[in-house]
């Protein structure tokens, strides 16, 4: 008998921490979807995780477009095993006086309705599963704190992190698990980009962190593996804040 293999659906899969999560998962043995915008890096990237793994372009705020997506990897697969909701889109800098309305209104939708629209399309298989399944939400330590001139960003963030609590107490009669982790500063290719504009000062954050460090995509991805797993069988409605002791340093030196 062919073994039968889990599924994860990973949005925003094909590149920083989403493509980290993707190897990892990938090597833990799932089947891993990635749902990109990007439909030709996440074929691209379906491709380099081998056979039985695929790639669907999809605007995540289009909710014709997700609920297409989930339909055809249910079609496929007869189940989803977990969702990672990790897709979106960079914020804009800036005081709030010099921030764009119509940006602001694109941060939140990327993040917050991206997150509804695929959560509520996966748990709906899910609570049908005899396995039930997993959700893991992407928050930030930018929702946890007060940093100025990330209005939207910390905003969308919060709000993952309070429909994360919300959607667990709905769910877990179902069986459903919710859960979300709240990365530090962590080295993406796009960190590296902003390091080389000299938009970011990676030596300050190391300063402000305990560990003197930033986390690594990898990092951020055990974690999520982590609260998917069985051994966070009985973890639901927790933002997991994963940034080397950055928020809780109250040292002003």
């Amino acid at each position: 008998m062919e073994e039968i293999k889990p599924v994860v659906v990973i949005s925003g899969g094909a590149q920083g921490i989403g493509w980290a999560t993707s190897i990892g998962f990938a090597a833990q043995g799932y089947k891993v979807m990635i749902l990109d915008k990007n439909g030709e890096l996440a074929t691209q990237r379906a491709a380099e995780l081998g056979v039985g793994h695929h790639a669907y372009e999809v605007d995540i705020t289009i909710e014709s477009q997700v609920s297409e997506a989930i339909k055809e990897i249910i079609d496929s697969n007869q189940r989803i095993d977990c969702l990672v909701n990790n897709a979106g889109v960079g914020e804009q800098q800036g005081s709030t006086f010099e921030q764009s309305y119509s940006l602001f209104l694109q941060v939140l939708q990327s993040h917050l309705s991206g997150c509804f629209l695929l959560s509520r399309a996966v748990a709906q298989q899910m609570a049908q599963q005899s396995q039930k399944g997993s959700i893991v939400n992407l928050g930030s330590i930018a929702g946890e704190r007060g940093i100025p001139a990330r209005n939207a960003y910390a905003a969308a963030k919060a709000g993952i992190s309070a429909m994360t609590r919300s959607m667990a107490v709905e769910w877990g009669a179902l069986g459903v698990r919710v859960n979300a982790v709240a990365p530090g500063y962590t080295y993406t290719d796009l960190v590296r980009k902003l390091e080389q504009e000299g938009k970011v000062d990676i030596g300050a954050i190391q300063r402000r962190t305990p560990l003197g460090r930033m986390a690594q995509p990898e990092e951020i991805a055990d974690s999520i593996l982590f609260l998917a797993s069985k051994q966070a069988s009985f973890i639901t409605g927790t933002t997991l804040t994963i940034d080397g002791g950055w928020t809780i340093n109250g040292n002003t030196d």
